[in-house]
């Protein structure tokens, strides 16, 4: 990712509307999962922090973070250590971690596989990884080439790289359904017309902002009783446990959706 955009994420993280529905899901998607305090929490891939202060409600919280600049504005909000790392082979060793969570950091690694294996083996037995990924091909855009991301994904290929990384996937989905039409126009009719370059996370104005969290988050409400059936991103919880171990949750239909895909 570009010095420039880390920068930018920074003073928008807290009030933007993707970052903060965002938040606003996965907080839900945790509590769901992982009912009470959860024990300790690694953010791989923290960027500037934005997520910390959610995940500290849920346990005892530290980031991993490559790029010094980013990990700087990270620690100057002064939730948690933030240590510096990546994957997949330069993760710092110590304790394991009852929750591991990649957040939109997968498709920036050029083995997305090996990044998967060693998240792996910083889980406890029985620890849950939650990931989350953009989705699509056909919504790569200038967005995701000032990023620096490498790929997007579709929703039974995540899972299935996840299965092979040892992982069995309790749940998984598309989200980011409800805004997907305008957003999946916007990207294709910018690319169609060789639109400029830059980020998405510029901040709109204040009324369509709260909208647009709104809208976003209101999903909310149907995560994780079923799963959604497209969207901008994706989401998976997983787990290092051998099936026979673990309750898996599965929404109404997910077996025959999975089939279709």
């Amino acid at each position: 990712m570009k010095r420039e955009a880390f920068h930018e994420m920074f003073s928008a993280e807290d009030q933007h509307w993707w970052f903060v529905a965002r938040r606003t899901i996965m907080a839900k998607i945790l509590r769901s999962f992982s009912p009470g305090k959860v024990g300790t929490i690694l953010e791989i891939g923290c960027g500037t922090g934005g997520n910390l202060a959610m995940l500290s409600r849920f346990g005892a919280v530290c980031g991993m973070e490559l790029d010094d600049e980013a990990r700087a504005l990270a620690e100057s909000r002064k939730i948690c250590p933030v240590q510096k790392g990546s994957l997949p082979d330069a993760i710092p060793r110590g304790q394991n971690f009852d929750l591991i969570c990649l957040l939109d950091v997968l498709e920036h690694i050029t083995d997305d596989l090996g990044a998967l294996k060693a998240v792996g083996n910083k889980l406890a037995p029985g620890g849950k990884f939650l990931l989350t990924v953009p989705a699509y091909k056909f919504m790569w855009s200038a967005h995701d080439v000032e990023l620096g991301h490498k790929r997007r994904y579709r929703r039974r290929e995540l899972s299935a790289l996840c299965q092979q990384a040892g992982f069995t996937v309790r749940y998984s989905t598309y989200f980011n359904t409800f805004l997907f039409p305008v957003i999946a126009g916007t990207r294709l009719v910018g690319r169609l017309g060789g639109g400029g370059g830059g980020t998405d996370v510029a901040m709109p104005p204040e009324m369509l902002n709260r909208l647009l969290a709104k809208i976003f988050a209101v999903e909310r409400f149907l995560l994780p009783a079923i799963s959604l059936p497209f969207g901008v991103s994706l989401l998976v919880v997983a787990e290092n446990a051998p099936v026979a171990d673990i309750r898996r949750v599965i929404a109404p239909g997910e077996e025959a959706e999975a089939i279709k895909e």
